[in-house]
């Protein structure tokens, strides 16, 4: 095979200018991103060799650097899995396909942090900021040609096939720069082909690897799993850098949770809750999670049966003694050890979150803001749960700008209240507090939860037949069967409609025939202050579940709403006097303005914005005359 020669893409050729232009001050991070993928490389072979026995020999799995310092050269070689020519292209060649231009976003916003390496798929690209090239000579297991890649980082790269390479891996030789190889060891510039350069760097950011780091034929690295060592002797750098190192992500973590079970069932467990969702949380719900090890060794990553899916943005990695080395994912789904691990975990993590509720609110409000909206998923998923979920959930409200708990608005209910007024809807909070819904019960002083996650629609749906029998209920408001109003107060209010109804027969004449199919009644009502306003039956769908259906590509049964308009309103009692003079075409224009201007209130669009911005006009060029 001959040499190929391959150009990255414009993106991808600033990213490495910015690599090369050593723009962040921590390049030590480069010598970390090569072991961290030297070590997934011996994990994956490792579990390929569980697959496949026949791949698998007496070779000793390691890490092995070497530096030159006449040279200037360093290298870092592992035995594992390897690459052949499409992986190459597909690891190497192409940067970052779906995070470069996150990547480069991040970086230009935010120059001083030093560590947005391998947060984006960019980390094998981090040698430039101390390499002026990089050739990586690689073998694939199971097969017997050997590839070797090339490139300095200023816009391309080379394949070409390579010597024989004894055994399958990989080995990265870093062409270190000169500036760096010239220099003292300060906090600027580094020699890394010096050995206590390499021993510093590996001790801080690597010594908890699980695989041998050699040096000079000696084991530099305790590989002594974090999550193995007694609390009270991890400090608090190690387990921000363990974070780091598993999740590539630059932040550091909003807390960590360490787990010890021991009885019936024995495992460990590190995990950690980062500070800010992953860009990729929603996209890619794939990604993540928790890694499972069995006494030390390494199975896999995301196993999904450790967790359950409203957990999924928690990282970790969970070491069981009792499960079987060889256990696949099929078998996980009915081992009940793993049962029991899932359980005890997630008790674990929900008192966690408790107690950061009572201890630190500041901190957990910022992991409720991050991660709170996949947390209800559970309420709705695992009603064994839900209770917990409710137990640490915060909502906003109109009581005043901060949040709050279930139990905490509880204790501000008022003795006559029948339960917990809610409304759901838009995901702006500043437009749901203008909703005409929550005037009767401001008006009244009442305090109403604003539910703005889409998943908000099915809890209040569902809630009260999840929640105990003594739970407060969940009251909807938005429905027309939900009243802020005593018994003696409706009694009261009946009776004064009542007394409307005669002059207001001609209005609601016209009203339901002008919306024949979309309206099922058309009441009058006096204690809002909005000319109009849309209700569900006690049955209906609300706009947001009928946009949600729509979302998950459902088709969502008709609706038929109430349309109350405020019969004290100057605008309503117009129409009443039009209505009565017969002027039907006006009125029913005017109506078609009232019911948009509710569904832009209820955050719908008009359902033809062209015939709404017409009305409009026209009611405009009336109004100004000539």
């Amino acid at each position: 095979m001959s040499e190929e020669k391959f150009y990255f893409q414009t993106e991808a050729a600033e990213l490495l200018n910015m690599m090369i232009s050593s723009v962040y001050s921590n390049k030590d991070i480069f010598l970390r991103e090569l072991i961290s993928n030297a070590s997934d490389a011996l994990d994956k072979r490792r579990i390929e060799c569980l697959k496949d026995s026949e791949l698998a020999d007496n070779t000793k799995p390691e890490i092995k650097i070497e530096a030159d310092k006449d040279n200037h050269t360093l290298s870092i070689s592992d035995n594992g899995i390897g690459m052949n020519r499409d992986e190459l292209i597909k690891y190497l060649g192409t940067i970052a396909k779906s995070g470069t231009k996150e990547f480069l976003k991040a970086a230009k916003e935010n120059k001083t942090q030093s560590e947005l390496i391998g947060q984006f798929g960019v980390g094998f690209y981090s040698v430039f900021m101390a390499a002026d090239k990089v050739e990586v000579i690689t073998r694939r297991l199971g097969t017997s040609e050997t590839f070797k890649f090339e490139s300095d980082g200023r816009g391309s790269y080379t394949i070409s096939e390579s010597e024989q390479r004894p055994e399958c891996g990989t080995t990265v030789k870093l062409f270190l720069k000169q500036d760096n190889a010239n220099q003292d060891n300060d906090s600027e510039s580094k020699n890394y082909a010096d050995e206590w350069t390499i021993r510093g760097i590996i001790s801080k950011y690597s010594d908890f690897i699980s695989w041998p780091i050699v040096f000079n034929d000696k084991v530099i690295n305790s590989q002594k799993a974090i999550w193995q060592r007694p609390e009270s002797e991890i400090t608090e750098d190690e387990y921000n850098e363990f974070y780091k190192h598993l999740t590539h992500d630059w932040r550091e973590p909003l807390t960590h949770i360490k787990i010890n079970a021991e009885g019936s069932t024995n495992f460990k467990g590190l995990l950690f809750i980062p500070t800010e969702a992953p860009f990729d949380l929603f996209m890619n719900p794939e990604s993540g999670g928790i890694s499972l090890y069995i006494n030390r060794v390494f199975i896999m990553n995301d196993c999904k049966e450790l967790i359950p899916g409203y957990m999924r943005f928690i990282r970790g990695v969970i070491d069981s003694e009792d499960l079987p080395l060889n256990i696949s994912r099929e078998i996980l789904q009915d081992e009940p050890i793993i049962r029991v691990i899932r359980r005890s975990t997630q008790r674990k993590i929900f008192n966690e979150l408790k107690k950061l509720l009572e201890s630190d609110r500041e901190k957990f409000i910022k992991f409720w803001v991050s991660f709170g909206k996949i947390m209800k998923e559970g309420i709705i998923q695992d009603r064994e749960h839900s209770k917990n979920i409710f137990d640490i959930a915060l909502f906003r409200t109109t009581y005043n700008d901060e949040w709050t708990t279930l139990s905490e608005y509880e204790s501000r209910m008022k003795p006559d209240q029948e339960g917990i007024y809610c409304l759901a809807g838009r995901d702006n909070i500043s437009a749901l507090k203008a909703s005409p819904k929550l005037e009767p019960y401001i008006n009244k002083g009442y305090e109403v939860l604003l539910m703005t996650d889409p998943v908000d629609e099915v809890i209040l749906t569902d809630a009260n037949y999840i929640l105990p029998a003594e739970a407060k209920k969940l009251l909807n408001i938005a429905l027309d069967s939900v009243s802020p109003y005593s018994e003696d107060e409706k009694k009261a209010n009946d009776e004064k409609i009542k007394s409307l109804e005669s002059e207001f027969e001609a209005l609601k004449k016209i009203a339901l025939e002008t919306f024949a199919d979309k309206l099922e009644d058309v009441k009058p009502a006096l204690n809002i202050e909005s000319p109009a306003v849309l209700r569900e039956g006690a049955q209906g769908l609300s706009l947001q579940m009928e946009n949600l259906l729509r979302a998950a590509g459902q088709t969502p049964p008709a609706q038929k709403r109430i349309l109350e308009l405020n019969a004290s309103h100057p605008v309503i009692k117009k129409l009443i006097a039009l209505s009565d003079s017969g002027n039907k075409e006006k009125v029913s224009d005017m109506l078609k303005i009232l019911y948009d201007q509710s569904l832009i209130l209820e955050g719908a669009a008009p359902e033809d914005p062209v015939k709404f911005v017409k009305l409009i006009d026209e009611l405009m060029t009336s109004s100004l005359g000539d």
